[in-house]
């Protein structure tokens, strides 16, 4: 199984991983690194407050989203992960990858083979009917560029942010909405990983990392979830209520 196979320091890593050495006391992080880490962690000891340098930046620093187009006008904007939400990728080949994408490393082109997450399809289509969907990942452009174009057939995100947009904080990078440019009252992030989201957990949806199990549900049933999240005023309120009643 992959998700067992011990984490790799090789290509792969360096291109999609986003984790870095912590300190002896903290668990791994796995943070957007397919197929290299053996199963999501989750932080031993997590800051309620930013640093004073990173409160100043997310009020001096340029938004990380462009204006929102007129016709998302009042939705939800809806971060969503790649590696291991939508997709699992793997240097080895795979007889059954969807598509395999060259990314030129130190000179060499190397092939990435991935596959799609089931009903993934259906998923990306329908969210980008109903909200405003942005794509961050903390993989490397060069190779969540690519794929993204191949896994985006109805052009359901309206923005793509990478390695770059995401904050480094305690070893890891953190995908921190508040430097997006939207309400964080109307914003919510799909994401695998906890680490992604330490700075604003109240807006996550947290979703099963994938792998190879062609018998997953996860985005189907996501769908009906997301439909009557559409229609909400308060996401804080709703999301809250969910969690109860779960």
């Amino acid at each position: 199984s992959p998700s067992k196979k011990p984490p790799s320091r090789g290509l792969l890593h360096s291109l999609l991983c986003c984790l870095c050495h912590k300190d002896s006391e903290s668990p791994p992080i796995k943070n957007n690194a397919p197929m290299l880490v053996e199963k999501n962690g989750s932080l031993s000891k997590v800051s309620s407050s930013l640093s004073f340098l990173h409160m100043i930046s997310t009020f001096t620093s340029k938004p990380l989203l462009p204006q929102m187009e007129s016709s998302d006008a009042g939705k939800i904007c809806v971060v969503i992960d790649l590696d291991e939400t939508l997709v699992h990728s793997s240097f080895k080949p795979v007889h059954n990858a969807d598509f395999i994408i060259p990314v030129e490393i130190d000179g060499m082109v190397h092939q990435v083979y991935v596959l799609k997450r089931p009903h993934v399809d259906e998923f990306l289509k329908r969210m980008g009917e109903m909200f405003e969907c942005v794509l961050f990942t903390a993989s490397l452009s060069k190779y969540a560029d690519p794929v993204s174009d191949m896994l985006d057939k109805w052009g359901a995100f309206r923005s793509r942010l990478f390695r770059e947009s995401c904050v480094f904080h305690k070893g890891n990078y953190i995908k921190d909405l508040s430097h997006l440019g939207r309400d964080l009252n109307k914003v919510i992030i799909i994401d695998n990983s906890p680490a992604s989201y330490i700075f604003h957990p109240e807006n996550a949806v947290p979703v099963v990392s994938w792998f190879d199990d062609m018998s997953d549900t996860e985005l189907l049933d996501l769908i009906p979830f997301f439909e009557r999240l559409s229609k909400v005023d308060d996401i804080y309120a709703f999301l809250t209520q969910q969690r109860t009643s779960s």
